[in-house]
């Protein structure tokens, strides 16, 4: 529990940040109008794609014994993949409505 409240303590500018990042992410989403919010979630999702190579880069460098690194590193490489694959299926629904129907 001490070396908790250690690392804590060593990095608490950076809980800042992420903290004041996620309320700033909050804001900025919330006032996007409703209309735009596909296209913006379908780029978002691809850029997912950076987190699957530093997730894949996490995992190889990783000792063999060290399983919190691997266990996350894979957990991230499922999430950034389905959050992938989920952005190019909402991007092709979207780009759907569009085409003109064959008669």
């Amino acid at each position: 529990m001490q070396t908790i409240l250690e690392k804590i303590s060593l990095h608490q500018d950076y809980i800042y940040i992420v903290i004041l990042m996620i309320f700033l992410g909050i804001e900025v989403i919330g006032r996007v109008p409703s209309v735009l919010h596909t296209p913006l979630m379908s780029g978002a999702n691809a850029i997912h794609g950076v987190v699957i190579i530093g997730a894949i880069i996490v995992m190889g460098k990783a000792e063999q014994d060290n399983y919190l690194a691997l266990a996350l590193g894979f957990i991230a490489v499922i999430l950034g993949t389905l959050n992938v694959v989920g952005g190019f299926v909402v991007t092709d629904r979207m780009l759907e409505m569009f085409r003109q129907k064959k008669h």
